[in-house]
Formats: C-alpha cells, sequence, structure tokens
C-alpha cells in the first residue's frame, strides 16, 4: 500500500519529477539502524498521540515497546525524543521532516502534546519552516463525541498540527540559527 502511494508517475501532475529510488523499511521509528547517517531526503511520519488509539495490545513501559501504548505524556515524549535524533541522524543536511501530530484531552483538561513535539524536535536541531493547521472534523468517531462534549461540557479538539522542519545545512548554520533566538 505504502508503496502505491508513493508511486506519484500515476498522476500528470508529477510526470516532471525525475525517477527516485523509492524503499520502504517497516520498523520502529526510534530505532531507523537500517539507515545510514544522512541518508535520506524526506521523512514524513504521523506517530500515535500517546494511547490515544493503541495499534497494538503491547503495554508502552520502554523504548522497545509500541509508541501508541505509552500512557504517561512524559514517557511518551522521551520516546519521540528517539524518533526525533533518529530523524536527524538519517536526514541530509537542508531536507525536510514533515511530522503530524494532535492533542488530546484528560479528564476534561486539554493536554497540548503537539506543543511538546514541537520543542523536542527543536531542541534535537531541527528549524521549524511551518506549523499548518490540519482542520478535522468528519473522523467515524465525531458523533459518540459531540454527544460526550454536550454531557460532559468540553470542547471537541478539531485540528491537527503539521510541523514542517527542516535540518540545518551545517552545525555552523544550526549553531547560529539557535544563538540568534530564531528558535
Amino acid at each position: 500500500l505504502t508503496l502505491n502511494r508513493l508511486n506519484f508517475k500515476r498522476s500528470k501532475l508529477f510526470e516532471k519529477i525525475p525517477d527516485v529510488k523509492i524503499l520502504v523499511y517497516q520498523g520502529d521509528a526510534r530505532n531507523l539502524n537500517e539507515l545510514r547517517d544522512e541518508t535520506v531526503d524526506l521523512i514524513a511520519t504521523h506517530p500515535p498521540y500517546a494511547n490515544i488509539i493503541p495499534y497494538s495490545k503491547r503495554k508502552g513501559k520502554g523504548e522497545t515497546d509500541d509508541l501508541s501504548c505509552v500512557s504517561s505524556i512524559d514517557e511518551f515524549i522521551k520516546n519521540i525524543r528517539l524518533v526525533a535524533q533518529e530523524a536527524y541522524r538519517v536526514l541530509k543536511p537542508g531536507k525536510i521532516c514533515a511530522i503530524l501530530i494532535g492533542d488530546t484531552r484528560r479528564k476534561k483538561h486539554y493536554v497540548p502534546i503537539s506543543s511538546r513535539v514541537m520543542l523536542t524536535f527543536l531542541d534535537v536541531g531541527f528549524i521549524l519552516i511551518e506549523d499548518i493547521i490540519k482542520i478535522q472534523h468528519n473522523c467515524k468517531s465525531t458523533p459518540y463525541w459531540q454527544k460526550k462534549s454536550k454531557d460532559w461540557n468540553f470542547h471537541l479538539i478539531m485540528h491537527e498540527h503539521l510541523f514542517v522542519f527542516r535540518k540545518p545545512e551545517s552545525e555552523k548554520q544550526r549553531k547560529l540559527l539557535k544563538d540568534s533566538g530564531r528558535w
């Protein structure tokens, strides 16, 4: 399915794109040991939002467990740091890393997971190019949560953040940007 989605040649819109070698690996973004340093041109990722939608039944207590089962937000962010570090390591200088992430509620309180993810990627060394807000209101579970929000008096979270980062061209550029307060 992934390879099919990456076949841009099917559309006339992309007919001028040069031939590229597309490789797809299935694994854990916290450990990209199959990839050498600075060999990737683009990273597009959509990790789970802590344990909101579990992808397996494994309990997330350590870095080898399913990230979608990690219930502690602090532990989730520690694991996201591993994702950010690996992405930074394998991405070529000047290239793009995009991450789609949303927020959640716990006991009717808003938990800004996306903000903490963004700060983690910045701390690892990425430069934020854009924060694109993706509005979502047609989810399969929307009717369920609309009723619950009225019954329990809370607002629905109707957006996600698409953070678009760039890896600096050099360590010197990264230091200049950080020292100048541009992130």
